[in-house]
């Protein structure tokens, strides 16, 4: 049984559409993983902008990947609106932020 070009353009068309969805959900996710670690960052005392800058550039980039591969997203989106308790010890990025915040990237307040 050979596929007509109708079934041919119609599985084009269906791949095409999967793909474009796959590419939109990842750069979502990426988009919802980088508010959430720049909130974490100010939470943590230190400057986004001081962040982006010189030797804690590499560092920065570092971090946005520790967070896109983080599975504890529900837990840190209830600690930064305040309805977890304790420290951020959950957060694979914590001792970084606090070595950031320790060379004076501070936020301004």
């Amino acid at each position: 049984m050979n596929p007509t070009l109708f079934e041919i353009g119609v599985t084009t068309i269906m791949l095409a559409v999967i793909v474009a969805l796959i590419v939109w959900f990842s750069r979502y996710l990426a988009v919802v993983s980088g508010r959430r670690m720049m909130q974490m960052m100010m939470r943590a005392g230190v400057d986004p902008e001081v962040a982006r800058q010189g030797d804690a550039k590499a560092i920065t980039q570092d971090v946005r990947s520790r967070c896109q591969k983080c599975r504890s997203e529900a837990l840190c989106d209830r600690w930064l609106a305040g309805k977890a308790e304790g420290d951020s010890s959950f957060c694979p990025n914590a001792p970084i932020f606090r070595m950031l915040a320790k060379t004076g990237a501070r936020v301004a307040t």
